[in-house]
């Protein structure tokens, strides 16, 4: 599975259709908002929830953990999750730090984990915890620094090692930003078509 979370963008056309705008499948991001809304206004306008019949959003953060475990490398009974973040100037850190609590996993930097023997590791105050699955707040091309750019202190060295040998899932997979390319996605009806097409 390369896409464990994806964000779709949805418009309503002039007939009243509804139309995808465009995927977003790299780090798609903007569902704590969502989330954090809908508690307030349940809060103060609980008979409008209800005479509108609004669709609850609360389960997405064990829903997500449920997918992001269920990605785990083969053979790990129970995979150790963490959500990657870039720190505390990022846009999105109010949404990475939700995430992480309502999962009830740990939020971490790439200075926190360590990368040995093509395993990944994170550092605690008394050990280092092993970990199977990272669900990626950080832009391919500062994940891993021995990869891509050499000069990013937001990922780790080695991950991208380690997710080669199986030992690590990255959530999303490297490379899903392709999809995101506008230039892309006016040959995805094709593509699905073709693929379509080739099923027994």
């Amino acid at each position: 599975v390369r896409i464990q979370v994806a964000g779709i963008d949805l418009i309503r056309d002039e007939h009243g259709e509804m139309r995808v705008l465009e995927d977003n499948v790299r780090v798609p991001s903007g569902v704590s908002y969502v989330i954090s809304n809908r508690r307030v206004m349940a809060q103060t306008l609980p008979e409008l929830f209800h005479s509108m019949r609004v669709q609850p959003v609360g389960e997405y953060p064990n829903k997500l953990l449920q997918a992001l475990r269920n990605a785990a490398p083969p053979g790990v009974d129970d995979p150790n999750v963490v959500v990657l973040t870039p720190g505390v100037y990022n846009s999105a850190y109010f949404e990475h730090t939700l995430l992480a609590r309502e999962m009830g996993v740990e939020l971490v930097e790439g200075r926190d984990l360590i990368c040995r023997n093509n395993r990944v590791f994170l550092r605690t105050t008394s050990s280092e915890m092993p970990v199977h699955v990272i669900y990626r707040r950080i832009d391919d091309e500062f994940l891993d620094p021995m990869q891509f750019r050499a000069d990013s202190l937001l990922g780790s060295p080695g991950l991208i090692n380690a997710a080669r040998a199986g030992n690590l899932t990255i959530a999303n997979a490297v490379g899903n930003g392709i999809a995101d390319d506008k230039l892309v996605y006016t040959y995805v009806p094709d593509i699905i078509r073709y693929y379509l097409s080739e099923e027994p």
